[in-house]
């Protein structure tokens, strides 16, 4: 049988290219955005109390309440921004799947969706399977600033949807207040909808703030806002997340939700649910993944790397310029099957495959695996 496929251009991840590889050749894996040290145990003891409690059927398709409840809190505590924990929140199989659902739930063949390069890459292919068309914006190492105009300039009566994300994979930046008001700006009054990708929301650094969707009003009125607990709780392998967004866009959501995984594996949310009743869960890790951050790079200050530090999210860019000519995918398979180090190329994600000489190293991970992925940088 021959068939058309709906994403022709969709092959093997790098993820998945680059872990395998370094599988393959036992080289320190820094590619992945995953921890390699254990969920608190206490988590993990409150999942398994939510199995022996009888927490083993379907959740509500909208997700426990007790965790939409938890949350509604959060964005209280955090941001003093209101969320329905009936209506406006909805526990997810981890951020990807809400993304998938709240693109399919609005965009139409034809519709156009700007996504900023470089860009996580499920955006790309949740837009072209359902018939829309990805307008891109580049954004320019090394700081990956957006420029405003150049957005303004791509608005048209097409633009469906805005897709952002910050505290940024995989470039480490964030975005600005002002940053964010001119988002506000440019779709004030339009139909636009901005989906706004913040799973790295508690991973921010050096005393700045997260510059969430849901502080700006206008803004919230035509955002979701996605979220994982994988990324928060380092355990990614549960695939738990959320999304947030007013009334009328969540019923929308929900409609493709249902149909699409419908709901999420109790025992994590009610074990998540009684987790966050201590805010400290959450509210500790913008320290905890500076100390790593600050640890890796002084551990390879002397190296022949460039960097700017990370201002969020768990990744650290670094600029290999000063060492080989070679194009990043080339010289990051190079470093994991000669010298025993994994890492992601940033030219995969950039329009036309743009190369800065960059590549992407994950810090979520034990000092003892920094301390060893140090020791090889350095040699380089």
């Amino acid at each position: 049988m021959q068939h058309n496929s709906k994403l022709p251009n969709v092959g093997t991840t790098i993820f998945t290219v680059m872990s395998a590889l370094a599988n393959q050749h036992n080289a320190i894996n820094l590619s992945q955005g995953f921890p390699n040290y254990p969920s608190n145990q206490k988590l993990i003891d409150l999942v398994n109390d939510a199995m022996n409690n009888g927490y083993n059927q379907y959740a509500p398709m909208s997700g426990n309440l007790d965790l939409r409840l938890a949350i509604a809190n959060k964005y209280q505590r955090l941001y003093n921004s209101t969320y329905h924990p009936e209506k406006e929140i909805t526990v997810t199989s981890g951020a990807t799947q809400a993304i998938y659902c709240i693109v399919s739930a609005f965009v139409r063949p034809n519709d156009e969706v700007i996504v900023f390069k470089p860009a996580y890459d499920c955006y790309k292919p949740a837009v072209e399977v359902n018939g829309g068309k990805v307008i891109p914006i580049q954004l320019s190492a090394p700081d990956y600033k957006p420029d405003w105009n150049e957005v303004a300039s791509k608005l048209s009566s097409k633009t469906k949807m805005i897709l952002i994300n910050s505290p940024h994979n995989p470039s480490g930046t964030i975005w600005s207040k002002e940053d964010m008001l001119r988002l506000q700006k440019l779709t004030e009054g339009t139909d636009i909808i901005v989906l706004s990708d913040e799973v790295y929301e508690h991973i921010v650094f050096d005393g700045e703030q997260h510059q969430s969707a849901c502080l700006f009003q206008d803004l919230k009125q035509r955002s979701f806002i996605t979220a994982s607990f994988g990324k928060t709780f380092h355990n990614t392998g549960w695939k738990i997340g959320y999304t947030c967004a007013p009334a009328e866009l969540m019923q929308e959501f929900r409609k493709v939700h249902q149909f699409n995984v419908f709901s999420v594996h109790h025992p994590s949310q009610k074990g998540i649910a009684d987790y966050m009743q201590d805010a400290n869960t959450y509210l500790g890790l913008n320290q905890f993944f500076q100390q790593k951050r600050d640890l890796f790079l002084s551990l390879i200050k002397d190296s022949k790397f460039k960097f700017t530090p990370s201002k969020g999210t768990y990744f650290q860019v670094l600029d290999y310029s000063d060492i080989t000519d070679e194009n990043d995918v080339d010289f990051a398979k190079r470093l994991t099957t000669e010298f025993g180090i994994a890492s992601i190329p940033l030219s995969v994600f950039n329009l036309n495959q743009k190369d800065d000489k960059v590549l992407r190293f994950c810090f979520a991970k034990t000092d003892e695996t920094l301390l060893k992925a140090s020791e090889i940088l350095n040699k380089i």
